[in-house]
Formats: C-alpha cells, sequence, structure tokens
C-alpha cells in the first residue's frame, strides 16, 4: 500500500504541548537522575538470577536447570514495598494492592512534585496510563483458583484489576479532568501519551498525567527460550545488530506531566520538551499476521505525527525505535521510518537511531514512557546515549540508503542550524502504533531585573505525613543545595511553597540565599531547623491582634520601610494625611534622629505612629494572602481594626486617632498600675478615682487613676502579697481620668464616615463580636478611651471556635503573652509575631517571614507568589521521600502483611490464599500520628471488636477512640466489617451505624444496645 501525499493528518497548526515534569523507576534507576547516569554511561541494567532467587520465588530446579531456561530479568527492587500510609491504604488494602498501582501511585505523586505542581492547585486534571496484566492477583491473590462473586473479590477487583488505574491515580490526587486507563499491550504507554496530548489540546483537561507500569510477579525469575518467539536466547537485547534474537521482558514504571505549552509559559513552568505532535494507528489486516509488524501503519504513523506538528523529517535528527532486537521486526521498523522521512528528504545518514530496551529490557505496557523519558532526557543533557550491544547491521537493513544511523557511542547532540527534535516509536503486539515527535524547550527569557537592591532571605517550607519523613525531606533538600549544580535558593523557596501538597508534620526554614549556607542550616543544628510544626486537620482560624499604646519604639518596621515598597508606600501616605493634625513628618519620627525619635514617647504623637504601622503591616500580610477570620485590638488598636473592616475610612480613622491622641495627652498627668489579681479582687479594693483600666487575663488586670489613689493601692496590695508593677505611661488611660476625652472625640466621630463591618472583629469594650450598631455609634468610638479595655474577654471570644492562630500585629509580643495567659488549658491555640521587641537586635524582614512561616507551621495560608518580588523558576527538588513498608502477600498467602482469608467456591474446602496465623502477625503496628491517643480495650466487647477492626483494616494496637476513616476505611471495608461482626458476635450492625459510629467504643455502644434490643422485624439492610 503507498502513501498518498495528501493522507488525512490532524491539523498541523495543533496546540503544542510541554513535558514539565517526569518521573519513573527503572531497572537499575530507582529515579530519573540515576535512569540518566545508567544511559550517558551504557549501562545494561538486566541482572543475572542466581539459584537462590529462582528458588525463593517457587521456580522449580528441574525448571531453570533447562538448558534453554535463561536466568535473566531487568529487575525494580522494592516491588513489595508501598507507603500505604502516605495515600491513606491500610495495611490489609495496600497488601491487596496490584504492586503496578502502588507504583504508578506513588511515581504520579513525584512526577508532580518534580513538575511542582500542587495537585489542589490544579483546575482540571486528567490521567492517561496503562498497566500490565495483572500478575500478583493471578499469581499469589488468587493462585489459579475459581471464586465466588461477593464483597471479597468485588475488592479484589478493584485493588488489581487495570480499569482501575487511571481512575484510582485521579481519585487519589483529586483530579476531576478525564482519567482513562488505556490497554494496547507494548505501545501503552506512548498512546497515553498521545491520548492526553490529545486531551490538552481540546480542552478537556488543563494538566494531564501519562505513563505507564509494568511489575512481573513472580518478580525474580528469568523464561524459557523457544525458537521463533520474541525472547532473547541469551539475556541480552541487540536492536539493529546482526546477532539480534529478541528481547528480554522486564518491570518498570515511568509518568510524565504534561501541559499547553501557552499555559506552562504564563505560569512559570520549567519546560522540559515540547510535544509537537502525535499520532495513533493500527495495522488493520495489511500485515502477515495478527502478532506480526505491520510495514504501511507504522509508515503512517509517523508520517502523520510529523504532519500534526508541521515537523519536516529533515529536521529530526534521532529516533527513540521501538527496536525490540528481533531478526524481523527491526527490518519492517527501519523500512518504515525510512518511507516516512523519504516523503520529504532524500538525504541519508542525517538521523541518529537508538532503542532503550538494549539497556533495560522491555517493559511492555511502561516501554514507550521509558523511550519518551529517555528522548526527553537526550534534549536536556544535549547528548545522545548510546544504544548498547550493537557491533554489525542486520543484514536486512540497509543503513547507507537509509536516513539513519545506529548511535552506538555517547555524543554531543549537535544538529546545526535546527532544533534538536527527536521521534519516539512504541508498537503494540494487534497492531497499534504510537510515534511522537518532540522538540527542545524554547529558551527561557531572562528574568525581569529584581525591586529589591539585594537578595532576601528566603523561607523554605517542608512537609510530610510522618516526623521521620520530614527529617528524610530535610535532609535530602540539604544534599540538593550542597551539590555543585544547586539551584537559586529564592527558585526553590518558591517551588516547595507553591509546588507541593502541605502536609501535617511542618519545618519552615529562614535561609540566605546562598545555596552552600542554606544547605548548612538545614543540615546541622541551627535553632532554625528546629522549627517544627504539626498543622493538625484543617485550616485554623486566623486572628490578627492589634497592641496599644506601650509597645512603641524608635525605627518600629523601618525595615520593613527600606524592603517593601507596599509597606513604605502605606507608611508615606499616612504621614501626609497627618501632617497637618501632627504639625510634623510623622516618618521623621519614626525613623530620624534620636532627639526626633524623642517624641514617639509622647500620647500625641505615639497613637498616630502606633496605628501608621500597624495599619502598614497588616495590609502588606493582607497582600500576601494572610486573611485574618476575626481581629481584636487593644485600646488604639482597635481603630486600627475597625479601619481594616471598613467601618472607617483611613482618612478619618487617621483625623480620629490623632484627635485622640491629642485629647488624652491634655489631661493631668496619672499612674497605670499592672495588678496580678482578677477583677472580682480588685475592684473592692480600689480607691476613689482609680479605676481598672484594662482586665488582660483571669488574674492580671490594669488600675488606673491619680498618683495618690494609685499609690494606696499599691500599698494595701503590698500587704496582701499581691505583685504590682507601674506601667511607663505619663497619663491613667482608661480612667476617670479620661472623662474629658469623650464628648469631644465623640463630636469628632459624628463627622466621620462610618461605614458597615466587611471584616469581623470583637469589641474590646464588651469583649464580645461588634455589632454593627455599635460599629456606627459616634458614642461608642467616643467612649473608648473611657471604658476598660476587655481584652481577655475579647481574645476569648476570638478564640472561642476551635484552632486558632493569633497574629500579633504589631512590635513586640505582649498581645501574644497575654493572649497565652488568658487561654491558659486551652488546645490548639498558637502565637504568632511579626515585628521585633523594643530593643531587640536582628532584621524586621526576617523577623516577618518567620512570623509567617509560623503562620504556615500551624496550618494558616499565605498567597506565597506574593512573597517574591520578581518571577521564579520552578526548581528540580527531590522528591517525597516514601516511607515504604512490606505489603505483601505470597503465593498460598506467604510472606505477607496480614488480610482476611480470600473467597473459595463452594464445595472447595481450600482458601484461595490462606494467611497463616505466622501471616496474620505481621499486621502493621499502630500508625503514629492519630488524633487520639491509644487507649486499650475496657471489656470483653470492645476487646472483640478491636480484634475484627485490627483483623479488617490490618493494625496492631488499635484504640477504642481510634478513628475508623483516619485508620483508612472506607464504605467496602465497612461492608466486609459490618458482616464479620454479625458473624462473629451474632449482632446485625448496619452500615450506616458502622460509618456514623467509627470507633470501637462508639461501635460497642451500639452493639451493646442491638444485644439488649429483642428483634422485632428484619434487620436494616446496608
Amino acid at each position: 500500500m503507498t502513501l498518498r501525499d495528501d493522507d488525512p493528518t490532524t491539523d498541523p497548526a495543533a496546540t503544542d504541548i510541554a513535558v514539565v515534569g517526569m518521573a519513573g523507576r527503572f531497572p537499575g534507576a530507582e529515579d530519573i537522575d540515576a535512569y540518566w547516569r545508567n544511559l550517558r554511561d551504557g549501562v545494561e541494567s538486566i541482572t543475572r538470577l542466581e539459584e537462590a532467587d529462582l528458588l525463593a520465588e517457587g521456580i522449580e530446579r528441574a525448571e531453570f536447570e533447562r538448558p534453554e531456561y535463561v536466568p535473566a530479568a531487568p529487575l525494580l527492587d522494592g516491588v513489595d514495598l508501598f507507603d500505604a500510609r502516605f495515600f491513606g491504604f491500610s495495611a490489609r488494602e495496600a497488601a491487596l494492592l496490584d504492586p503496578q498501582q502502588r507504583l504508578f501511585l506513588e511515581c504520579a505523586w513525584h512526577a508532580l512534585e518534580h513538575a511542582g505542581i500542587d495537585p489542589a492547585a490544579v483546575r482540571s486534571g486528567g490521567v492517561f496510563a496503562g498497566a500490565n496484566m495483572p500478575a500478583y492477583l493471578m499469581s499469589n491473590l488468587l493462585g489459579g483458583r475459581r471464586i465466588v462473586l461477593d464483597s471479597a473479590v468485588f475488592e479484589l477487583q478493584i485493588h488489581n484489576d487495570k480499569d482501575y488505574l487511571a481512575t484510582r491515580a485521579a481519585h487519589q490526587l483529586g483530579f476531576t479532568g478525564p482519567a482513562l486507563s488505556v490497554q494496547t499491550a507494548c505501545s501503552t504507554s506512548l498512546v497515553a501519551v498521545h491520548e492526553a496530548a490529545q486531551s490538552l489540546r481540546t480542552g478537556a483537561c488543563d494538566v494531564a498525567l501519562a505513563g505507564g507500569v509494568c511489575v512481573r510477579v513472580p518478580h525474580r525469575v528469568g523464561y524459557r527460550y523457544e525458537r521463533g518467539l520474541i525472547y532473547s536466547p541469551d539475556g541480552h537485547c541487540r536492536p539493529f545488530d546482526a546477532e539480534a534474537r529478541g528481547t528480554v521482558f522486564g518491570s518498570g514504571v515511568g509518568v510524565v506531566v504534561l501541559k499547553r505549552l501557552t499555559d506552562a509559559v504564563a505560569d512559570g513552568d520549567r519546560v522540559l520538551a515540547v510535544l509537537k505532535g502525535s499520532a495513533v494507528n493500527n495495522d488493520g489486516s495489511d500485515k502477515v499476521s495478527y502478532t506480526s509488524p505491520g510495514v504501511t501503519g507504522q509508515e503512517r504513523v509517523v508520517l502523520q505525527a510529523l504532519r500534526a506538528g508541521g515537523v519536516d523529517a529533515r529536521t529530526v535528527t534521532a529516533v527513540e525505535a521501538h527496536g525490540t532486537a528481533t531478526p524481523i521486526g527491526d527490518p519492517i521498523e527501519i523500512n518504515a521510518l525510512t518511507r516516512a522521512h523519504r516523503h520529504f528528504t532524500e538525504d541519508t545518514g542525517y538521523c541518529a537511531i537508538g532503542s532503550v530496551k538494549s539497556n533495560i529490557g522491555h517493559l511492555e505496557s511502561a516501554a514507550g514512557i521509558a523511550s519518551l523519558i529517555k528522548a526527553v532526557l537526550q534534549l536536556q543533557h544535549r547528548e545522545l546515549a548510546p544504544s548498547l550491544h550493537f557491533r554489525t547491521p542486520n543484514p536486512r537493513i540497509d543503513f547507507d540508503a537509509t536516513p539513519f544511523r545506529v548511535n552506538d557511542q555517547r555524543v554531543a547532540w549537535n544538529p546545526g542550524d535546527v532544533p534538536r527534535r527527536i521521534g519516539v516509536s512504541s508498537f503494540g503486539i494487534g497492531g497499534t502504533n504510537a510515534h511522537v515527535i518532540l522538540e527542545e524547550a524554547p529558551t527561557a527569557c531572562p528574568a525581569p531585573e529584581l525591586v529589591s537592591a539585594a537578595p532576601r532571605p528566603q523561607l523554605l517550607l517542608l512537609s510530610a505525613k510522618t516526623p521521620q519523613a520530614l527529617e528524610a525531606a530535610t535532609d535530602r533538600l540539604a544534599g540538593r543545595l550542597a551539590g555543585p549544580d544547586a539551584p537559586a535558593v529564592a527558585d526553590a523557596a518558591y517551588t516547595l511553597q507553591t509546588g507541593r501538597r502541605p502536609m501535617r508534620h511542618r519545618r519552615a526554614v529562614l535561609v540566605p540565599p546562598d545555596p552552600a549556607r542554606a544547605a548548612s542550616l538545614l543540615g546541622g543544628t541551627d535553632p532554625d531547623r528546629a522549627r517544627q510544626g504539626d498543622a493538625g486537620t484543617g485550616r485554623p482560624r486566623t486572628v490578627f491582634l492589634f497592641p496599644g499604646q506601650g509597645t512603641q519604639f524608635p525605627a518600629m518596621g523601618h525595615g520593613l520601610y527600606t524592603a517593601d515598597p507596599g509597606f513604605a508606600a502605606d507608611i508615606d501616605r499616612s504621614a501626609q494625611l497627618l501632617r497637618a493634625d501632627l504639625g510634623l513628618d510623622l516618618r521623621e519620627v519614626l525613623y530620624g534622629t534620636a532627639a526626633d525619635a524623642e517624641r514617639l514617647t509622647s500620647t500625641e504623637v505615639a497613637q498616630p505612629a502606633l496605628f501608621a504601622t500597624e495599619y502598614a503591616l497588616a495590609r502588606l500580610l493582607l497582600r500576601w494572602g494572610v486573611e485574618p477570620d476575626d481581629m481584636v485590638g487593644h485600646s488604639v488598636g482597635e481603630f486600627t481594626a475597625a479601619c481594616l473592616a471598613g467601618v472607617l475610612p483611613l482618612e478619618d480613622a487617621l483625623r480620629l486617632v490623632a484627635l485622640r491622641g491629642r485629647l488624652m495627652g491634655e489631661q493631668p498627668p496619672g499612674v497605670m498600675l499592672s495588678v496580678e489579681a482578677s477583677e472580682e479582687t480588685l475592684v473592692p479594693l480600689l480607691p476613689a478615682g482609680v479605676s481598672v483600666a484594662a482586665v488582660n487575663a483571669p488574674a492580671l488586670c490594669v488600675a488606673a487613676g491619680p498618683e495618690e489613689g494609685v499609690a494606696a493601692l499599691e500599698r494595701e496590695l503590698a500587704g496582701t502579697g499581691v505583685a504590682t508593677r507601674r506601667l511607663h505611661t505619663s497619663h491613667a488611660f482608661h480612667s476617670a481620668m479620661m472623662d474629658p476625652v469623650v464628648g469631644p472625640l465623640t463630636g469628632a466621630v459624628r463627622g466621620a464616615a462610618l461605614a458597615p463591618c466587611e471584616r469581623p472583629f470583637v469589641s474590646g469594650v464588651t469583649g464580645q463580636p461588634i455589632t454593627p450598631e455599635q460599629a456606627m455609634d459616634p458614642a461608642y468610638w467616643g467612649g473608648h478611651a473611657r471604658r476598660p479595655v476587655r481584652f481577655a474577654d475579647a481574645v476569648r471570644t476570638a478564640a472561642a471556635k476551635g484552632r486558632t492562630v493569633l497574629v500579633e500585629v504589631g512590635p513586640g509580643t505582649a498581645l501574644s503573652t497575654l493572649s497565652r495567659a488568658a487561654l491558659a488549658g486551652r488546645r490548639g491555640i498558637s502565637t504568632v509575631r511579626t515585628m521585633r521587641r523594643p530593643g531587640e537586635a536582628g532584621d524586621d524582614m526576617e523577623t516577618l517571614l518567620r512570623g509567617v512561616g509560623d503562620l504556615w507551621l500551624a496550618g494558616g495560608e499565605v498567597r506565597w507568589p506574593a512573597l517574591h518580588d520578581g518571577p521564579r523558576q520552578r526548581a528540580t527538588l527531590p522528591g517525597y521521600p516514601f516511607q515504604r513498608e512490606r505489603h505483601w502477600i505470597g503465593p498460598s498467602g506467604r510472606q505477607g502483611a496480614g488480610t482476611a482469608d480470600l473467597p473459595v467456591e463452594a464445595g472447595d474446602t481450600r482458601p484461595v490464599a490462606p494467611v497463616p496465623k505466622a501471616a496474620a502477625e505481621e499486621r502493621s503496628t499502630r500508625p503514629a500520628g492519630l488524633r487520639s491517643g491509644y487507649t486499650a480495650p475496657r471489656d470483653e466487647t470492645e476487646k472483640r471488636i478491636v480484634a475484627l477492626w485490627e483483623e479488617s483494616l490490618g493494625f496492631e494496637g488499635i484504640g477504642v477512640h481510634d478513628d475508623f476513616f483516619e485508620l483508612g476505611g472506607h464504605s467496602l471495608l465497612g461492608t466486609q466489617l459490618a458482616n464479620r461482626i454479625q458473624e462473629a458476635l451474632g449482632v446485625t450492625v448496619s452500615l450506616r451505624e458502622l460509618l456514623s459510629h467509627p470507633t470501637p467504643a462508639k461501635l460497642t455502644a451500639v452493639v451493646t444496645d442491638a444485644e439488649a434490643t429483642p428483634a422485632t422485624g428484619p434487620a436494616e439492610s446496608p
């Protein structure tokens, strides 16, 4: 059959697709870097198996001692290991799950991390993938026995059938786009790449994962060579060589992350390669037999891919061939490639060709993705890796008459005046052919000049599901930054902040911009490395605390003024608006000479200075995405809260604060006394004229009044042993001495443009949420200077709705200290400071960044891109250090983690995969980090129910308050557990009851009630 030049293809103007991330585990290589080193150095990763290996896998000696038995295989280490806890599987489920699906999940996660993409940030994600036949199910779980259709068989099916590979990954990642399991034999994973690219082009998804996996079970075994089949007689694969006699089948997994190129560039992604065009077709009947390759189909698919990408074949200077090293297949492939290229040029010898199967064997459903990742790596490194074992050309291939030459050396890839382009082929038995054209990534545009004069310190964020994984992740990152090719620290910080899913156990380390120094901090004993947090579950509430007068100090926030243009702009605006009221430039007082700074102690200047600083700092936090759920202001700090809430415009707020400070400063001098006593204790002891000015904690109040009255109070309290301390203030604020302030201030407020709250805050007067009536009542704001500050009540109100992070938005830590006293004994409370204390050395920006890091450690949210003063590149950083454990059921139940007996056919007394007592005793221990502490069963019923939970979930040491869902339970396991309860206890518990009472203690109460209640009708169906 001859192809016409007008043979239909896809649109040559189709959208280019970017490869932005990839991950893989291939024979001899646990990650992509090791894979490239092996390819570059010409390493053959095919293992010669020992007698002990074969015997351990159950291979009979009579079999492997046959002369035609070849004890060789491309192996993966640790196919029995899996981080079940990370993905939310119980030990039992993990043992039932096909190792192909386990490896694919881990690889998909690492691919997204390599791309710097947090799955939660993907608007519409797709998964396109395929696996090999479920040999684990057939060999180990079923052992060839017939089965009975019931819930146990259904569970085996969804844990092992290839149909569930893509949908399981989509479920774990939260992807809502197409999730398609692709099955086209050896071409599966490259067909998946094509389907993913097409889905991106049509807009069906915005990010796509594509790849494949093959895990052979039993694993460490060879094969029997038979003349005429595809197997190599000696365990070596020799593509295109005269000695080629076949291939060696092995195991591997690979995944790439794809996006539309325009989106990738706009999002600042690191583009690894560009997919210009791809095509998929089938040979049909135009070949010798069903299992034979077809030259016409292969020619057509290559030509269609070239035309789909608008690519001239003469510019394709490398091809990663299917290259199975069979005497018939290799000549057909070269013939088809040559015919496709002849539609463009008659030139010869311009295109290097190779096959990764010479290194790692044939990975079947993962073969195409192994080839594609090799092609991307060659584009990235601008080198061509050698194809192994090529000595003499296959006599049926006249390479001199073709565009191709076998590349058998590591060479620099210099294509001349055209971009580096490489074709990738994968052909499946049965005739489904796939071809992809890749091009080197476009040259990145230089980043525009950054605004800041000097590089900032950076926050490196790490998180993990367990403390052990967090330590491993920290050490890995330290090693990456200490390496010769370390990324820029700002890029590493940006990637960690925006491209990794935040998990429960967290570390935030503030590091200098030098990678070597950053690595030293990460790897040493610096206090910053020790800054850890447990973010718990769910987002905590964030509460802004605005301190009052007395916390101000000279040059407060000056470092932020010089480092952040937004902060400086807000301070400048406030200073301009205050100039007329103050008769001075506030900036000179804040940041000027010592003589100017001395004026900061006067009330009429201190209050406006404090307001302006808190307002600018709060606005900076808002720009960084730190949004308060509530706010509390101490004295004048409440005016800052009201302004941010929209009650007072900035102009009016500044005018009123300046007036308030001036009026209060004009009153006669007075004294304020901090008293370590409750309000109830203090009030009866107050002399005439002395008032309670503040209630800051249950046993911490402030009394205020004239010198004589306060001195008398001091003497009386000293006689009773109550500790007191005079505050450094010039006036008795919030006392009867402020009565003259109320009227003028109330009148001034009447001229302000009061508006309803846009953000909630708590009244420091009542200690309760501000009401619309209070917020817009001039009398409330006028009397604010006179009435006592009920900070303890206010902070208790703000923190009354669960986990809370209190962020002190202003100088020092006074309110954080008071809050801890007011909330003593309350769990789930964290405090964060954002500015230095008076007299404390340090950098203002570093203090703020540490505070933001502490907020994140507690589970708070931050808009991380806003922290960077220019565009960043995503850096290549180490992937998550999975804490893998063995989850494996050997043939006939040997060597495995515990699981319930699998089903048997009626009349067959032998279980399909029985689990002996020894295996049951190998269950995993109760996971660390559960919300509940361990509580042992307290009676016989609880003991029996806990035993059933341990049997079903695969954990030892389950406590009576442990949560079914947190341990990895789901509705299917719930159904089986309900059935086991009925069998073991003779009590019917519905699925609804079990799921709504998800701890052994709660379930025990249900069982006890059921035992005590006579049955009156049929049990509820689950």
